[in-house]
């Protein structure tokens, strides 16, 4: 194979090493996480741990589109597009349709809130016509809520007795922000470009 062709085929879309690191490290991480979900799929069964696997085909659809932005296989609008989509159908899934039941009512209606507010955030982002005009304060509010909710379930799992499936849902509950985490900081370094 020609070395321009592979030159051709490996050209990244970012240049410096640090945003580089960044956004790979993140999308490992999210590779990882996915792989411990999937495994717990797999040991727990089908019938069990089904609402995982759909929640995980949304994130391996996130991080399939995060590596092919990544090598600018991707362009911005239709990764702006259907990542917001594939992470929004997640909040509608696991946070607002299908809530798993916390401890306390006031935890439940923190979470129940912020899940809203992401999903309003997320739809505003993909809407707009003008991404770019959206600011960098606005691209972290949607990392920073989606961070906060996992938070407050992280809260709740340790108030709660641990079980065989606690170590999963802890992974389970830092993949999304992870995820987002990586699409802000592609966003983000688009918004430094202009």
């Amino acid at each position: 194979m020609n070395i321009n062709k592979v030159n051709t085929i490996m050209k990244t879309r970012f240049k410096k090493g640090a945003k580089i690191f960044d956004i790979v490290i993140t999308a490992v991480a999210g590779m990882f996480s996915v792989g411990m979900m999937l495994y717990g799929v797999f040991h727990f069964g089908l019938a069990e741990a089904w609402p995982e696997l759909v929640l995980n085909l949304f994130y391996v659809a996130c991080l399939a589109m995060i590596w092919m932005y990544f090598f600018d296989r991707l362009d911005t609008l239709s990764f702006n597009y259907w990542c917001s989509v594939s992470v929004g159908m997640t909040v509608l899934l696991r946070d607002i349709l299908f809530a798993p039941p916390l401890v306390y009512y006031g935890l439940h209606l923190a979470c129940l809130t912020l899940s809203v507010l992401l999903l309003c955030t997320l739809t505003y982002f993909y809407a707009r016509k003008n991404w770019k005009s959206y600011t960098k304060r606005n691209l972290w509010a949607i990392c920073i809520i989606d961070m906060l909710i996992a938070a407050l379930y992280n809260l709740d799992i340790y108030l709660e007795p641990t079980s065989e499936y606690t170590n999963y849902m802890l992974t389970e509950i830092w993949i999304r922000p992870t995820i987002t985490y990586g699409l802000v900081a592609c966003f983000v370094t688009e918004a430094e470009k202009d």
